[in-house]
């Protein structure tokens, strides 16, 4: 059951956990790995190298737009391959993250976490909200 009167402020809490997660996401690669360390990296696991800048501007894009609830449900949809990507590198290596290499769990978490608030909406203090399915309400005149 939903409790409606506290619901929104716990999506809240997870979009704005969410988009904290995927800022720093996009910073580790920028301040620890480097860019052109993370290019290096992209290219020695068979992709192009010239992808670094854009995964790494979406992260952080779509870190601050979930964060801020500003598209957050739509934001969350277009994220979730990024890290289907990184689930796919990191599933052999276990699902610890502290593994040689880096787990499984922290992809598969920002994934499902992605996925709920695209399904279950911005929650409170959104600053603009929108149905991910418009509504098929007719329009009053």
């Amino acid at each position: 059951m939903l409790d409606t009167r506290t619901a929104p402020y716990g999506l809240f809490i997870l979009r704005a956990s969410l988009g904290v997660m995927w800022i720093a996401h996009a910073l580790m690669k920028v301040f620890i790995f480097t860019v052109p360390g993370f290019a290096g990296f992209l290219a020695k696991i068979g992709l192009p190298s010239q992808l670094a800048l854009p995964i790494i501007a979406a992260e952080l894009v779509g870190g601050i737009l979930i964060l801020a609830g500003v598209y957050a449900r739509q934001v969350s949809v277009l994220l979730i391959p990024i890290m289907l990507g990184a689930l796919n590198y990191h599933l052999p290596n276990g699902w610890v993250f502290s593994a040689p290499g880096g787990g499984w769990e922290y992809p598969a978490f920002l994934t499902i976490a992605s996925l709920v608030v695209a399904l279950a909406g911005e929650g409170a203090f959104a600053l603009k909200p929108a149905a991910l399915i418009p509504s098929r309400r007719p329009a009053v005149a």
